[in-house]
């Protein structure tokens, strides 16, 4: 007799496995833990086999008799139902071994390593949001322009141009990856250059006119906040050197008999090989700064980091800690950042005090080449340097008392 669902739901295990036929090959297989499981038994080539056809209560009565229906509709065909799932669940594994998903963190494994930790996962998160919920489970080899397009656009519509490009560009690399390893044969995010607007570079707000850097410098002078965020505001604009190397300082990389403070190579902003292997940054330390540094050494230098966060010393301030103390002052993120002293001092120092880019760019640690297009030693032009930095801040003196601006 055909089974009936109450019969295939009040179905009780029991210490041996049952079977309970439906009709042409199928039945219902009940494990003694109480799995319940719809197999369909058929003879092809002369031999008998068992095809599966999903657990019970997932698959219902009437969904395993449809699915047995059509395997037997294969097997009217001449078609073994049996290798059919087999070839299914072959195409399914290689789908996803050659899904953009697979390969883009196979590509990500792969080439992180030369990148410094937080572009590597910045690159990965991108992919993660944007890409691999609506793409990722697609066969690299199957996805058109108009798909990643669609996508790009999406990013758009939310106001992120320039993350838009930045996903075109991880898109375009997993691709060529995916051309040199066999899985696809063209780029196809190489058609979509132009299909959406540019990016507006928007840069650090600086202050380069004199009288306005001399009222921003009296500002800080004034700031009523900790000590630690006031030492770390005046130094700012007499280093110029990126917030996050500031604010990371520790006390064993500075040599105030020397005055000299030198920036491992691991903190410097580079490429993960540069870190490793590239050469440590210096940073003279003027009169005016080597002063405040001893000032503050007698309130945190016992400990491991200049200016260690509120929260406890072992770790060091927060990146937002000086932007806040700007909003207190007054000045908004389009006036002024505390990453705009270096496009300040790198106006100021050439058009006003006259000293060569190169050495500039130097001290702003940039890299330099020759005229051979060679990159200039990092040591090198030590003595112009340091005259560099304690000229700039007699000059920001001079701003900071409201004369010689004609200079």
């Amino acid at each position: 007799m055909p089974l009936t669902h109450a019969a295939v739901q009040s179905a009780k295990a029991t210490d041996k496995p049952q079977k309970l036929f439906d009709g042409n090959g199928l039945f219902l297989l009940i494990s003694p833990a109480g799995g319940k499981w719809w197999r369909l038994k058929y003879r092809f080539g002369g031999k008998e086999k068992l095809l599966s056809l999903g657990t019970y209560p997932d698959v219902s009565l009437k969904d395993a008799r449809e699915r047995r229906d059509a395997a037997r509709k294969q097997l009217s065909d001449g078609v073994d139902p049996g290798a059919v799932r087999k070839a299914e669940k072959r195409t399914a594994r290689l789908n996803a071994e050659n899904s953009l998903e697979a390969i883009a963190r196979e590509w990500h494994d792969k080439f992180s390593p030369d990148l410094s930790e937080s572009h590597a996962s910045r690159n990965l998160r991108r992919l993660e949001v944007h890409v691999f919920p609506w793409l990722g489970g697609r066969p690299i080899a199957d996805i058109e322009a108009p798909e990643v397009l669609e996508i790009l656009q999406r990013i758009e519509r939310k106001g992120t141009i320039e993350t838009a490009h930045r996903v075109r560009v991880l898109i375009g690399q997993v691709m060529r990856y995916a051309i040199a390893t066999g899985r696809a044969t063209r780029d196809v995010s190489a058609d979509l250059r132009g299909a959406i607007p540019p990016a507006k570079v928007k840069h650090h707000a600086a202050v380069t006119e004199p009288k306005q850097i001399g009222g921003l410098l009296r500002a800080i002078d004034g700031y009523e906040g900790t000590a630690v965020v006031i030492a770390a505001l005046r130094l700012a604009p007499l280093l110029f050197q990126r917030p996050g190397e500031l604010r990371q300082a520790q006390w064993e990389e500075v040599d105030l008999e020397g005055a000299m403070w030198t920036i491992p190579s691991a903190r410097m902003k580079r490429k993960k090989a540069a870190k490793e292997f590239g050469p440590d940054h210096i940073v003279p330390l003027s009169t005016q700064a080597v002063g405040i540094l001893r000032d503050l050494s007698l309130l945190t230098g016992r400990g491991r980091f200049l200016f260690p966060s509120l929260r406890g010393p072992q770790r060091p301030m927060s990146d937002m800690a000086l932007s806040a103390a700007f909003k207190r002052m007054g000045f908004d993120s389009e006036t002024a950042l505390p990453h705009g002293w270096r496009a300040t001092a790198r106006t100021l120092a050439v058009e006003v005090l006259s000293y060569p880019a190169e050495i500039v760019e130097m001290q702003l640690s940039h890299e330099v080449r020759d005229s051979l297009g060679r990159a200039y030693n990092r040591t090198q032009w030590l003595d112009q340097r340091r005259e560099l930095m304690q000229r700039w801040a007699d000059y920001l003196d001079t701003l900071k008392a409201d004369a010689g601006l004609n200079l």
